[in-house]
């Protein structure tokens, strides 16, 4: 199977998953028991990749803080009311091991299951934690010079961002991992990354991980950024070099991964702007939150003009309407506008970011820290929509072909319900070209939008996402162009071919 310039990428919260498969075989499941069939559906959809969250092996200090933190208990209880604390198995991003989780399988099981995914041309994505480990990851225990060190006064005034932690036979106060806009995790401890032993170990633990998968999800992979590093920590004591662009960690411990992996993909979670910094570190593709955050917005002018950056930034970029951090879609976006922004979201260019239970319409987001999730009814409207819009995306031009935005036309004067309209066409070769138009915006709409019809005779516009057909002429259809007149929420996605 040829690899595709803006796949489709299935994330599975494998704890969940795989408790919920228990239920149903009557015993727990490992990645074993992930059945052939499910491969083969994300395969006959579309997708090229499958993400699977929280495999690796997380520890007992992890689970036991987020059993006992009142503020996740709460949060359990809202998402799930019969919660127990058998249900609390920590975050999967406090990683005692890069090691396949043992009730799971192990990286035996792991290996059997990438062997299946690779028979279906699916790629497999894991998880990696760049800014800090679990508290009961060895590298606390062998070397804990790697990490940020502080004293008793650091623990007296902020006790939410530094802890005690047992070190051979003493203890010693560490950093919680952390951002510089929030508390520290209590579950984790802060890496050094002035030290080039510590940038030397995460490279090894890359290069042990693209043994394993075709790829890495890199969390919260800006806070290693040098500028962000110093930002969160300022001038720390210990007689070390400052930490500086020359030294950061992301191009090197790139281009070391791929002298051994030369096709080994790289995705980042990156947030302040810093996407397009961390594209041109060598990352393949990098989150577009802001792109995320214009659509929740509901105004058509931000999300069209975000759509105007260079194809470079845009090829690289993972858009999505919901992910494990973000509240679900079906509960955030009223249906109308769901559709138009799923139009909208997943037929642009990068790489398109589906979550488990997207498709289902699920509305209640799971803390990461559970493995168990609450029942909900499939809502029938939605999954028929998905399955009308992957089908579509299964077509080569969305993938091979080129992308262009198109600015819509007042319809006449003194109407400004134009400036909600995006418009954009995908061609590929030949006499036929798609174009979607979208009124992403709560009121009806009227505009023209003129574009490059490849005919100058009658063509005739069919809507790929309904079963509304038009006859147009083409050199009017590239010079005063498609007259539109669409309600809120609107959307169309029409093949345009010779008559």
């Amino acid at each position: 199977m040829t690899a595709r310039k803006h796949p489709l990428l299935y994330q599975l919260n494998t704890r969940v998953y795989l408790t919920e498969l228990g239920k149903k075989l009557g015993r727990p499941a490992g990645l074993d028991d992930v059945p052939d069939a499910e491969l083969d559906r994300l395969r006959d959809q579309g997708f090229r990749w499958l993400w699977l969250l929280g495999v690796w092996q997380t520890g007992r200090v992890g689970r036991e803080v987020s059993r006992t933190n009142p503020s996740l208990r709460a949060d359990y209880a809202h998402a799930l009311p019969d919660f127990r604390d058998q249900d609390i198995v920590g975050s999967p991003f406090a990683v005692e091991s890069y090691a396949v989780n043992r009730e799971y399988g192990g990286d035996a099981a792991l290996a059997r299951l990438r062997s299946r995914m690779d028979k279906r041309g699916l790629k497999l994505l894991l998880d990696f934690v760049v800014n800090h480990v679990a508290p009961d990851h060895p590298m606390v225990s062998q070397h804990p010079e790697r990490f940020i060190e502080g004293d008793e006064s650091r623990l007296a005034n902020e006790p939410h961002n530094w802890g005690r932690f047992p070190v051979g036979r003493g203890t010693k106060i560490l950093a919680y991992g952390r951002d510089p806009y929030f508390a520290g995790w209590p579950d984790t401890v802060q890496l050094d990354y002035r030290r080039a032993a510590v940038r030397a170990a995460m490279t090894e633990e890359l290069e042990l991980i693209a043994e394993r998968c075709d790829g890495v999800r890199c969390d919260m992979a800006m806070l290693v950024e040098p500028d962000v590093f110093r930002r969160t920590w300022g001038e720390l004591p210990g007689g070390l070099e400052r930490y500086t662009e020359e030294k950061s960690f992301w191009p090197a411990a790139i281009r070391s991964i791929h002298r051994r992996f030369p096709e080994f993909l790289f995705a980042a979670e990156v947030y302040w702007d810093l996407e397009w910094r961390l594209q041109q570190h060598g990352f393949d593709y990098t989150y577009d939150k802001r792109f995320y955050d214009r659509l929740v917005s509901g105004q058509g002018r931000p999300v069209r003009e975000h759509l105007l950056a260079t194809d470079d930034y845009q090829n690289h970029s993972i858009r999505f309407l919901e992910n494990h951090d973000e509240p679900r879609a079906a509960g955030t976006f009223a249906w109308e506008m769901h559709r138009a922004a799923a139009v909208i979201c997943f037929f642009v260019p990068g790489l398109r970011f589906f979550h488990e239970g997207e498709f289902e319409g699920r509305k209640v987001h799971v803390p990461m820290h559970l493995s168990r999730r609450p029942d909900e009814p499939v809502n029938p409207e939605i999954e028929a929509f998905y399955e009308q819009l992957l089908a579509c995306l299964r077509e080569d031009v969305f993938h091979d072909g080129s992308f262009h935005t198109w600015q819509p036309q007042q319809a006449w004067g003194g109407n400004p319900t134009h400036d909600n309209f995006i418009a954009f066409t995908w061609y590929k070769g030949g006499n036929t070209i798609t174009l979607g138009v979208i009124n992403y915006g709560p009121t009806q709409g009227q505009c023209y939008v003129p574009f490059a019809c490849p005919s100058r005779g009658k063509v005739r516009l069919r809507d790929r996402l309904s079963d509304v057909t038009y006859e147009r002429d083409g050199t009017e259809l590239s010079t005063r162009g498609l007259y539109l007149d669409m309600p809120a929420w609107g959307y169309h996605l029409f093949s345009i071919e010779p008559s």
